[in-house]
């Protein structure tokens, strides 16, 4: 992943959390336009930042860079939701799911 494919997939997160860059900056410590310089290209974040970005947004450092899952925010409480489903509501959903392939 380059710093452009970094940046884009930070704003892609943290739209879908659904909240601003500034704010964002803010809750994890850094000045107002932090989050901004990386979405921008300016600047990366250390690996101590990378990890609070991680936490904040809710996903793993993994999630982060597996630019396959789209939404690992909506992944999760789909899949908590599923856990607590029985057997035979399983089935119905995973049906769902294959009929949407």
């Amino acid at each position: 992943m380059d710093k452009a494919e970094f940046a884009k997939r930070l704003a892609e997160l943290r739209i879908g959390k659904g909240v601003s860059a500034r704010d964002m900056s803010l809750s994890i410590g850094q000045s107002a336009s932090y989050i901004n310089n990386i979405e921008n290209g300016v600047n990366l974040p250390s690996m101590t930042c990378f990890f609070f970005i991680c936490e904040y947004l809710g996903v793993s450092e993994a999630e982060f860079f597996d630019l396959e899952n789209r939404s690992p925010l909506r992944l999760h409480k789909l899949v908590n939701q599923a856990m607590k489903l029985d057997s035979e509501k399983l089935g119905h959903l995973v049906a769902i799911v294959n009929s949407m392939k």
